[in-house]
């Protein structure tokens, strides 16, 4: 999966855990159609991989995603109804991964960057990582669920704030008001993010958080009985697979546990 340097995203296997990195560094990363292809893409090669079980993405240079590509964005209204209909992947794509997927906020996250930094699962951050809606000083609107995902990690307010005004933020901010999980202050972002997902992917079974991805997902609108009561239909699946017996066996026997590889997805599955 390795990629080379001119591709629009690098590929980087490091043990279990695989590092994607967008790369238009001139640009801050600036996001285009062909970048976002090559990116789910690799995404969709990484879910079906059994020898990865966490993805870190990043931003080579000094940005992570400057957000769309003013100069494609500029011409979006001479673009025709037909390319418009064309099919594409969902531009959500990255929520559907069943593998943790962490990312490594190096530098400037704005707009759709911000939101694609926003589809990760957990966020690591330099403390040269910034982060701006920018949409309304581009005449847009929130876009890419950004006004559901902002208010459920930094409070209705804050998002209120943040969206309206379009300010950028720094990472200390970032890191106060709960955006990023991990201040990095000292030393590379990307190792520190790859450091925590390969120790998810030696000690945390691969079913275990898939389903506790798709638990935080679903019970995100629901009660705290529907919480309770889907836990416990999937509870007893739990302790009918073979994960928990390992996973207790090798609490008891003081070693590493050897958890499977996620079954391939169904051939039914969206991507």
């Amino acid at each position: 999966m390795t990629g080379a340097l001119g591709e629009l995203v690098l590929a980087d296997r490091r043990g279990p855990v695989l590092v994607l990195t967008f790369n238009r560094p001139a640009k801050l990363n600036a996001w285009t159609d062909e970048l976002e292809d090559r990116y789910f893409g690799l995404l969709d090669a990484a879910e079906d991989d059994p020898d990865v079980r966490a993805v870190v993405v990043t931003g080579a240079g000094r940005g992570f995603c400057a957000g769309a590509d003013l100069q494609r964005l500029q011409a979006i209204g001479e673009v025709s109804e037909a390319d418009r209909a064309a099919p594409r992947r969902p531009r959500d794509l990255p929520l559907t991964l069943r593998k943790p997927l962490i990312g490594a906020i190096n530098g400037v996250a704005a707009g759709l960057g911000m939101v694609e930094a926003l589809y990760c699962d957990l966020r690591f951050g330099s403390p040269s990582a910034r982060f701006t809606t920018a949409f309304a000083q581009r005449g847009l609107i929130a876009e890419y669920g950004i006004s559901w995902l902002l208010p459920r990690l930094v409070g209705h307010s804050r998002a209120t704030d943040l969206l309206l005004s379009s300010r950028m933020m720094d990472a200390e901010e970032a890191f106060r008001i709960g955006l990023l999980d991990h201040l990095v202050p000292t030393g590379s972002v990307v190792d520190a993010a790859v450091a925590y997902a390969t120790d998810l992917a030696r000690r945390c079974s691969p079913a275990s958080m898939a389903t506790i991805k798709s638990q935080l997902s679903n019970d995100a609108d629901g009660t705290y009985a529907d919480s309770v009561t889907l836990a416990e239909g999937l509870m007893l699946q739990a302790f009918r697979g073979s994960d928990v017996v390992e996973g207790v066996a090798s609490h008891l026997d003081k070693r590493p546990p050897t958890f499977p590889s996620l079954p391939v997805r169904s051939s039914d599955v969206p991507v």
